[in-house]
Parts: structure tokens; C-alpha cells; sequence
């Protein structure tokens, strides 16, 4: 066998899926991409699915050139995704429909309904968990309400990683980072809230064993194996949601399990910003910022709060596309970078953004209700849309600050909007703290240096650290005008509601 060995991430997002090698030497990891796909929902019969079958049969694939390219020196693989969606197996062991897609209309009103039942407080106490309506708890008591057959014959209820890694060698466990984010999980006992569940109204006997990120699952299937090639290879958890992965991969030299002295932001679509925390924060301030506990590597707590990211800016470049005007990412940095500052401001969060026709517009419509001037250029828009989400991560951090009970004095950015040098100096700016932006890639570096952690490669997660550190560039940005923003950080609270 090669002294370099080799973990495979499957790193599946909402709009694309890729299959990443990670080759390590024993001081450093290199990545290499193997194969990339596109994924998003699919429309049929007034629902709209994930397509998993596609998802799949481009996974095998991938893993297959993986064989080809690295050989015995592969020593095992495990899947990421999304949180809140799920599929359901029945008593013979077959998926009994297409997973739902968690903007599928079906939740419109579940969370109302839910509260009828079960009261908001009730819920926030016994999961710790914020409050959205696609939570996997609505998506059920949804399902449930509707008389769903599938819901009605299941057996076992598995994340949509669950679902890959169950593929992969015919193992159910639903694994914990990804179970937190049901809404239906207790973070503080680390079980499930049964009790909840079934007051909901909701079949206990499908909730499976919880496993931990690190996890070894055994081999792949002899099908799977006779199918890529891949003999031998053994299926190990990751912290299988992509922003637990995503916070493995901070490069932050701090002790692993300490009261935290820094904060994240997971950069991409949405923004996840928050603490890594050794226990839950669920008390009534918690509940009233509307955070969220959710399952970290090695039993910690995600502390975070789920703020409207990137998705501002790539819709805007979408209807742009749509018009005739395509923009690369680049020439619309440029562009806000040339235009005035802190002249409109949105609430990023605002629900009249959360998925509108046309986005351009539905920014100058908010500015012109709150009594601003629209934002005329394509780069007055986007500037106005990343300072306001730079003085949304102000706030956060403040309150983040408020729930762990002390100074948060680096923010560190991972994943794609890393890149985005004026999103961090603006970062930096209006939370007058300095920014570490990096690594691009940390949801599939979290990934495999779990991996090496649970073959015993990386002695521990502070160790796993230590080599993502020594493995990939980062960038230190320093607060350098801090005073206008904390005169738009006014303007700003005003615009909430």
C-alpha cells in the first residue's frame, strides 16, 4: 500500500454534489476532485422531490474513478449533506418514496399547527433547537396530517445521509449532528425527545440508533464493492451534516471542548454563524434570538443562527443572466466595491427575500418602504446586499457573545464565501474583530480529517486542527473603518422587525 493514504468525502449541497479525495501523508492533506454533479429538486405531482436515485447512481460513479485513479491506498468514504430531510424504509427494507425537498409547500402552516399541540417553549426546551418551518418535526407532522401512506408504513426514518451511508452497506443508524437538526432531538440528553414526538402525533418505533461522527459502519455491500471496484473499503460518519463537517474544519488553535474565545461563520447560500460549545445554551434568551443547538464533532454544540447568506447575491446574478447581462462573480465584487457605501440597507432575513421572483427588485422595493433610496446599479445592489449582512453578522455576534457569557475575539469564515475579500473586510469592519477567511473547502476537509481521526491517522480533532492549519492558506483581514459602521448599525436595527 502507498504511504499516502486516502479518504473519500461525498459532499452533497443543495445544488451540486462532488466526490472529493483527500490524500494524506501523515503532516499534510491535499485534495483532489474526482467527480463533480449537479443536483436541486425535482417538480412531480404538485410536490417537489429530491431526485436520490440520480444522486446516487452519480455517486457510484464516482467512487468508481476513484478506484481507478488511487487504488488500495483508498481506505474509506462518508457522505455529507444537508440537514431536516429525510427518507422513510419500509418493513422489507425499501425506500417508499422520493425524499421531499425542504421548500416543498407541504409545512405552509405546520408550525402553527404544531404549536396547538405542543407549545413553542415546550418544543425550544426539550430540543434547543430554532424554530423553522421545513424542520424535519413539521415536514412529519405534515406528512402525518395529509394521511401519507409512506409515513404510515414506515419502519425507520433515516437522514438523507443516513439514506447514502445505508446504500452504502445496508447499516440504519441515524447519525447525531444531522439528528439534531430534526427538531425532535434532545441535545442535553443526547437522544431522542420521544415524548415530544409522540405528541405530535408521530410513530416512535421509526427513530433509529444514534451514532456518533466517527463511527465505522463496516465495509461497503459486496454490490456496491463488486460495482466501483472498491473492495476492502470501510463506510465511516462524518459529522454528516455539511456546517458540522464545515466546523471541524475551522483552523482555530484554541483546546477542542473549552469555552469558546472565537466564532464561525459557514459562508455559502445561508450564512451559519455561531460557537462551537461544550454543552447546550437553552434558556430563554437563546429562545428569544431564535439560535439553535445543534450536534457538533466529538459531542460538542453548534451555537448558531441561520442568517440569509450568499443566496442575495446569486439570485441577483441569475435574474441578471435571465436579462441578458451575465456577470462573473468577480465583476460584481468590483462593481460594489466602486459604489457608495452604506448608502440602503436591508434585513437580509426579511421574509419578502426569502425567495422572490426577481431579487434585484425585491431589494430596491424593501429600501423604498423603509424610506431609503433604491439602489439604482447592479453594484449599488450588491454592495447594499453585503453590508447589510455584514452588520447582520454584527448583531449576531453580539448576542452570540451575550448567550456563551464571554469576548469572541476572532471570527473565522470557511467555505465559498471566503473568497469574497470585501464581504470579509466588511466583516471585520462592522464587527470590529479581526477575520480569518479559510479554508474554501472545509465541508469536505471536515469530512475526511474525521475519517483520519477515527482510523487513528489524526490522534484527535485538535490534532485534525493542527493539519488543516499547516495544510491551507488563510487570510487575516484586521478591522480597518470601524466608526460609519457603527453609525449604520443603527439604521440597521431600525429596519427589524
Amino acid at each position: 500500500m502507498s504511504s499516502t493514504k486516502t479518504y473519500l468525502a461525498v459532499d452533497l449541497g443543495a445544488s451540486s454534489g462532488r466526490v472529493v479525495a483527500g490524500r494524506f501523508d501523515g503532516h499534510r492533506l491535499a485534495l483532489e476532485d474526482v467527480h463533480r454533479f449537479p443536483n436541486g429538486g425535482v417538480r412531480a405531482g404538485g410536490r417537489l422531490y429530491w431526485n436520490v436515485l440520480a444522486l446516487w447512481s452519480e455517486m457510484l460513479g464516482g467512487l468508481r474513478e476513484s478506484r481507478g485513479r488511487y487504488g488500495d491506498s483508498i481506505l474509506s468514504v462518508g457522505v455529507d449533506t444537508w440537514g431536516v430531510d429525510f427518507g422513510l424504509l419500509g418493513s422489507d427494507g425499501q425506500l417508499l418514496a422520493n425524499p421531499l425537498h425542504y421548500r416543498d409547500e407541504h409545512t405552509n402552516g405546520a408550525l402553527e399547527r404544531a404549536f396547538a399541540v405542543a407549545p413553542r417553549e415546550e418544543i425550544f426546551r426539550r430540543t434547543g433547537l430554532q424554530f423553522m418551518q421545513f424542520n424535519s418535526l413539521y415536514q412529519l407532522a405534515a406528512m402525518n396530517e395529509a394521511g401519507n401512506s409512506a409515513l404510515a408504513a414506515a419502519e425507520s426514518f433515516l437522514m438523507i445521509p443516513d439514506l447514502f451511508h445505508w446504500l452504502l452497506t445496508g447499516e440504519r443508524v441515524n447519525e447525531f449532528t444531522n439528528a439534531t437538526t430534526t427538531q425532535f432531538f434532545d441535545p442535553q440528553r443526547k437522544e431522542w425527545a420521544v415524548e415530544l414526538f409522540e405528541k405530535i402525533g408521530l410513530p416512535a418505533h421509526i427513530l433509529g440508533e444514534v451514532a456518533q461522527p466517527g463511527a465505522n459502519l463496516g465495509r461497503l455491500t459486496n454490490s456496491v464493492a463488486a460495482e466501483t471496484g472498491m473492495h476492502n473499503v470501510d463506510v465511516v460518519l462524518p459529522g454528516t451534516h455539511d456546517t458540522a463537517s464545515a466546523v471541524l474544519a475551522v483552523p482555530a488553535a484554541a483546546r477542542f471542548g473549552t469555552q469558546p474565545d472565537w466564532c464561525y461563520i459557514s459562508s455559502g447560500t445561508w450564512s451559519l454563524m455561531g460557537a462551537e460549545t461544550p454543552a447546550p445554551v437553552i434558556n430563554d434568551q437563546c429562545l428569544a434570538r431564535n439560535f439553535t443547538n445543534e450536534g457538533g464533532v466529538g459531542g460538542s454544540i453548534r451555537l448558531l443562527k441561520n442568517i440569509a447568506g450568499l443566496w442575495l447575491v446569486q439570485e441577483c446574478r441569475r435574474i441578471w443572466a435571465q436579462a441578458g447581462h451575465e456577470f462573473a462573480w468577480s465583476q460584481l465584487v468590483a462593481l460594489a466595491a466602486e459604489s457608495s457605501p452604506l448608502a440602503c440597507l436591508i434585513d437580509p432575513d426579511d421574509e419578502s427575500l426569502i425567495a422572490p421572483a426577481d431579487m434585484p427588485q425585491a431589494i430596491r422595493a424593501f429600501c423604498e418602504r423603509s424610506g431609503q433610496a433604491a439602489p439604482e446599479t447592479e453594484g449599488a445592489v450588491i454592495r447594499c446586499a453585503l453590508e447589510s449582512l455584514a452588520l447582520r453578522y454584527r448583531l449576531v455576534h453580539g448576542w452570540t457573545e451575550e448567550l456563551v457569557g464571554g469576548e469572541l475575539k476572532t471570527i473565522h469564515i470557511v467555505g465559498g464565501g471566503a473568497q469574497n475579500e470585501l464581504l470579509c473586510q466588511m466583516t471585520a469592519d462592522a464587527c470590529d474583530r479581526p477575520v480569518v477567511a479559510g479554508p474554501v473547502e472545509a465541508t469536505a476537509i471536515g469530512n475526511l480529517m474525521m475519517q483520519a481521526v477515527a482510523h487513528g491517522d489524526v490522534g484527535s480533532i485538535e490534532e485534525a486542527r493542527e493539519v488543516i492549519r499547516d495544510s491551507f492558506a488563510v487570510k487575516r483581514y484586521e478591522p480597518r473603518n470601524t466608526e460609519p459602521w457603527r453609525e449604520a448599525a443603527g439604521r440597521f436595527a431600525q429596519l427589524l422587525k
